[in-house]
């Protein structure tokens, strides 16, 4: 280790002592105080369009599972199927749950039947970072989760969906949005280092603009126009 980067790890670690405090109960009224929104309806499988075969699963917390919006039409699973139908005929499925972190990727994947997919598409991180995993933990949840795809669901290409910045979250206040951002931009390096060990997968960076348009109404999760966003980049490095 560099350093200057050891500098700037002893900066953090000193930083967030001095900060605790006010950490503390920055997260208890961010608990008390954000509004909770619940995850989509509709539908969570389905097929549609035309063309060669392409099997998608799309895994992950309450992104995922479609939280800010209304109906799952709006959301990233169906906004991502319908973007592909167009070239393709797409058996997709959704597996999601809101506070789900790697670990409990992990265990939805080792209790879902065998079958192959063609895509993967994996939103993880937030709860992660919320949570407190440790990095060490992190990188070993992340290889798990693209062994566990490699061996149990035909080798599909993964879409790890970079962690979100955090430090735009609207509802939180700083400096908890600022210590929190740091968290996952941290856990953003360590996945792409994953992923330059495991050829054919690839971090999808979540650098939509976070303007007000791209928020729901708690100021957390995405909007439909955010999801939009995200289903078409997710279409484009999926082809």
């Amino acid at each position: 280790m560099k350093l200057s980067a050891k500098l700037t790890q002893s900066s953090y670690y000193t930083t967030t002592a001095l900060i605790m405090p006010v950490l503390l109960i920055q997260v208890l009224w961010v608990r008390l105080t954000v509004l909770q929104l619940p995850e989509a309806n509709g539908e969570r499988s389905g097929h549609c369009g035309n063309g060669n075969k392409l099997n998608l699963l799309i895994i992950g917390d309450s992104a995922a599972a479609g939280v800010g919006v209304d109906s799952q039409n709006d959301g990233l699973a169906c906004q991502l199927a319908a973007r592909l139908a167009t070239q393709h005929h797409v058996n997709w499925s959704l597996i999601a749950n809101t506070g789900n972190t790697s670990v409990d990727i992990i265990k939805e994947l080792t209790a879902l039947p065998a079958q192959p997919f063609d895509y993967v598409l994996v939103s993880v991180g937030v709860n992660d970072v919320t949570y407190l995993t440790r990095t060490n933990h992190w990188v070993t949840n992340l290889n798990t989760i693209i062994d566990l795809l490699n061996t149990k669901f035909g080798s599909p290409k993964v879409l790890l969906t970079g962690v979100p910045p955090m430090h735009l979250f609207t509802a939180i206040p700083n400096p908890l949005r600022w210590w929190l951002g740091l968290r996952a931009k941290r856990l953003n390096e360590l996945m792409i280092g994953v992923v330059k060990g495991n050829k054919g997968n690839s971090v999808l960076a979540f650098d939509l603009p976070f303007q007000p348009e791209f928020l729901a109404e708690d100021g957390i999760h995405p909007s439909k126009l955010a999801y939009q966003a995200w289903a078409n980049k997710a279409a484009d490095a999926i082809g």
